[in-house]
């Protein structure tokens, strides 16, 4: 029998007993694209006198702007089936494959949900005759990182039966699982970071990374679910358990980026939501609404991960005041270290998240939900940070802070002559940290001022571009940042945070800047069979890498 109740025993191995589950998403890695549903009545409003809402432009340009991207999608994936399948990505300069993801055509995989979203139905034919072939071995010497193989295969062929209902995908999902579950050969039930599909030989070392030992659990829940198969589901179940149970206390509820594999116990106090985190603290709230919002676990952990983050990642710079949220290494004694500065292209699926959050949750009643609110948080750190927070509206709180990232995220983009925003910038360095605020201690500045204005780091910004003499003088003075990894990787977070915040808010504005780095992908990107990155963003032409990554298709 096919049905929730048969996923949720005690052999699920979750802290405590779950209700049965509810089917919510049509996809995983797409799972955001649900709120292309949310009627215009459905939007947040804040009424403030900071609102600068954009004008809504007819639906007939709006109309005429999706053909060109579905035309632009077309465009690469055309590309890749003319001179690289099946082979796992294109090189839009040479028009030549390469496979850097197992070989087994991560793109064509990864891009099956775009297609049906976008009606695209004589190509999702084509690739499901491939996909139909897979066998997903590999040579006795190659691993596959599990992390990457989860995220773009099986997801990618979940997320398309989702869409589509078709079985062979559902069987593919499952006989990959399958050749992967070696991986999860460990005490703890955390996986190893890479497995042979043929030999089940596993590789990677003791000390995990945060992102890629729990971005898992919902590829795996739901194909538990579709296949009926439970022993997907403890896979899901041992990793949601082992961070529910893990001591927290030193790190203020928030999770380190290092775990040990073994003994499942968080490894020191760097804490991020780059790279080595993001995915990780996106699934705790998707996670949550995965299981009709049943799952109160992974929501308790999300609202300690916000609250940390709020309180002690978040920074506004002193000129511009561009809010970022950075990483930092907290002291043994429990106290907050000095943050890098460092903003991450990865780190702008932030402002999305949350506001998917404030959209789908009742912040401002959460003891609606069974939860107290202030008994999530322990330690020093946590309950320094409920306490920085206490007088605020969650619900706003979570709002302003997606919105005044956002903003910053974009301003990355408008201040590039390019149009397209760095892998990485800085804010100021290391020995002027003390000019940059925590920007919940702006904020309440700014409520015992008795709130006049916008909240620090909303209301009107303008970009700076610089000449290319100002560019070569340095500093990054008048900006307060300075770009230090200028690459375009075709990166998808900046784009889908505006996407989700116009969908949440209505506010046509942000639907307009995501317009805006389209063209820009367009100009700069475009090449005779696809789109290529970029080496840097902060000239104009810039030059172009010989690489289309799989997610530019699946996600960007």
């Amino acid at each position: 029998m096919n049905s929730w109740a048969h996923l949720t025993t005690s052999s699920l191995s979750y802290p405590r007993h779950r209700p049965l589950f509810y089917f919510l998403g049509l996809s995983f890695i797409l799972i955001g694209l649900y709120y292309h549903f949310i009627t215009p009545t459905s939007v947040v409003t804040l009424d403030e006198a900071f609102d600068t809402a954009a004008p809504q432009l007819p639906d007939k340009v709006w109309d005429e702007r999706a053909s060109q991207v579905r035309k632009a999608f077309e465009h690469a994936y055309h590309g890749y089936e003319r001179y690289a399948i099946p082979h796992d990505e294109l090189k839009p300069l040479l028009n030549r494959p390469i496979d850097n993801f197992n070989g087994w055509g991560v793109t064509l995989v990864d891009s099956l949900d775009t297609m049906l979203l976008m009606g695209l139905n004589d190509e999702f034919t084509r690739a499901l005759t491939v996909v139909e072939k897979a066998d997903f071995t590999l040579p006795k010497s190659q691993f596959a990182p599990f992390f990457e193989t989860v995220i773009r295969y099986l997801g990618g062929l979940l997320s398309a039966y989702a869409l589509s209902n078709n079985t062979v995908l559902l069987q593919r999902a499952d006989d990959l699982a399958l050749k992967l579950d070696s991986v999860f050969n460990t005490t703890s039930g955390f996986p190893f970071f890479a497995v042979n599909t043929v030999t089940g030989f596993t590789s990677g070392p003791q000390l995990g990374i945060l992102a890629e030992i729990a971005s898992l659990q919902m590829e795996y829940t739901y194909l538990a679910k579709a296949t009926g198969k439970i022993q997907h589901a403890r896979r899901a179940g041992k990793i949601i358990k082992a961070l529910s149970k893990a001591n927290l206390d030193m790190t203020g509820g928030m999770f380190p980026v290092k775990w040990n594999i073994s003994s499942s116990e968080p490894y020191g106090s760097h804490m991020s939501v780059g790279a080595q985190a993001d995915s990780a603290h996106e699934y705790l709230l998707k996670q949550y609404l995965l299981t009709g919002r049943t799952d109160k676990v992974n929501l308790e952990m999300y609202l300690r991960t916000t609250t940390y983050i709020i309180t002690q990642l978040m920074f506004i710079s002193p000129n511009r005041h561009l809010v970022y949220v950075t990483d930092r290494d907290d002291s043994k004694s429990g106290k907050p270290g000095l943050p890098s500065q460092v903003l991450e292209h990865l780190s702008c699926f932030l402002p999305g998240l949350l506001t998917l959050g404030v959209h789908t949750l009742p912040l401002d009643d959460l003891k609606s939900l069974g939860i107290d609110f202030a008994s999530l948080h322990s330690g020093p750190l946590s309950e320094g940070g409920l306490k920085a927070i206490s007088d605020y509206s969650l619900k706003n709180l979570h709002l302003w802070a997606a919105q005044s990232l956002a903003e910053t995220c974009w301003l990355t983009y408008a201040d590039q002559p390019t149009g397209l925003g760095p892998e990485e910038v800085v804010f100021t360095s290391s020995w002027q940290a003390k000019k940059d605020t925590l920007w919940i201690d702006a904020m309440n500045g700014w409520k015992k001022s008795g709130a006049r204005g916008a909240p620090p780091g909303l209301g009107k910004k303008t970009p700076i571009v610089y000449t290319e003499e100002e560019r070569l003088r340095g500093g990054g003075k008048g900006r307060d940042y300075a770009v230090k990894k200028p690459g375009y990787l075709l990166r998808p977070e900046t784009v889908e945070s505006l996407y989700l915040l116009w969908r949440v808010t209505g506010d046509h504005r942000w639907r307009e800047r995501g317009w805006r780095i389209f063209e820009a992908i367009e100009r700069e990107t475009k090449t005779k069979s696809g789109y290529a990155s970029l080496r840097t963003v902060a000239i104009k032409p810039s030059y172009q890498d010989d690489s289309m990554p799989s997610y530019f298709l699946a996600e960007t």
